[in-house]
């Protein structure tokens, strides 16, 4: 089992940066593939970006695609999004979640395919 723990959230001006982290327990980390999600309110939670547990392969939504990039460092058991370019309707809860046991370039694109779930982080962006 794997616990998660987001942060680098706050709030930020349109045009501005942020990079979010999450950080994993567990010793079985760079086996586990990676998504980072988000929910706005009155919204479903949506996909942002996701990264296979290899690092070989990443897929963004086309929302933030151009503006956002997720990288892992499997030494440090963390993820990140940096997020550039924020606009208002960035602005939402953001989860890192994880999935073991896929195939060496997998990402999953739907919230219901990630077993774990950090307990999210609140991103604002003023217009």
């Amino acid at each position: 089992q794997v616990q998660l723990v987001e942060s680098g959230g706050g709030l930020v001006q349109a045009g501005g940066s942020l990079r979010l982290s999450c950080a994993a327990s567990g010793r079985t980390f760079r086996s586990y593939a990676m998504g980072w999600f988000r929910q706005a309110p009155g919204k479903e939670r949506e996909f942002v970006a996701g990264i296979s547990w290899s690092g070989g392969s990443t897929h963004y939504a086309d929302s933030v695609k151009g503006r956002f990039t997720i990288s892992r460092d499997n030494a440090k058991n963390t993820v990140y999004l940096q997020m550039n370019s924020l606009k208002p309707e960035d602005t939402a809860v953001y989860y890192c979640a994880a999935r073991a046991f896929v195939e060496r370039l997998w990402i999953g694109l739907g919230e219901y395919e990630y077993d774990y779930w950090g307990q999210g982080t609140q991103v604002t962006v003023a217009s």
